[in-house]
């Protein structure tokens, strides 16, 4: 089986517009949820508060993406992306030394690969709460239409293109609303 990972992808320019740092479109991604541990996401506003809501963390910038895609990886590609997060964790997170935040590093990125565990071109957002004291993360997957020439990991996409699959169960339908535009008087 493929390696697979999630990588920041930019549909629009909103992420430039409510995040004070966003990611740039390919970076490797993680869920990044451990930026919130000693956070109270009540005191939080704004563009932050947007963070915590909804925002991946790019593994380059370390800026804030609202999308990721799942995309095939390298072991090499999986390596750079583990040093990486690594390294942020002793330098922004204050992670004692850099063999604990490789550990750290390799368990969310292994998360991360659990979540990319779709089809290639799946996008992938995240919705980030605080329920009973205890931050939820929940994810929701949305698939390419069924055009070969529309993959969201080279960008190929078109607004209302979607199947939004919740749980393990297939779409009971498909609204493709331009085809539907075009049928209406």
């Amino acid at each position: 089986m493929a390696l697979k990972l999630l990588r920041t992808i930019r549909l629009d320019p909103s992420d430039t517009f409510v995040f004070d740092r966003a990611a740039e479109p390919g970076e490797w991604a993680v869920p990044g949820g451990f930026r919130f541990f000693d956070v109270d996401p009540e005191q939080l506003t704004g563009k932050a508060r947007q963070v915590f809501r909804a925002g991946f963390l790019g593994l380059s910038s370390f800026g804030a993406s609202t999308l990721a895609v799942v995309v095939e990886a390298t072991g090499a590609e999986r390596e750079a992306a583990v040093g990486a997060l690594a390294a942020h964790l002793v330098a922004a997170h204050g992670a004692p030394s850099l063999a604990v935040a490789t550990t750290a590093a390799e368990d969310e990125i292994a998360f991360a690969a659990s979540l990319a565990d779709q089809p290639d071109g799946t996008i992938v957002a995240l919705h980030r709460t605080v329920e009973d004291g205890a931050l939820r993360e929940r994810f929701r997957t949305l698939r390419p239409g069924t055009r070969p020439d529309r993959d969201f990991s080279k960008g190929g996409f078109r607004a209302f293109e979607f199947l939004e699959v919740v749980g393990e169960e297939g779409p009971d339908e498909t609204l493709d609303i331009t085809a539907w535009g075009r049928e209406q008087p």
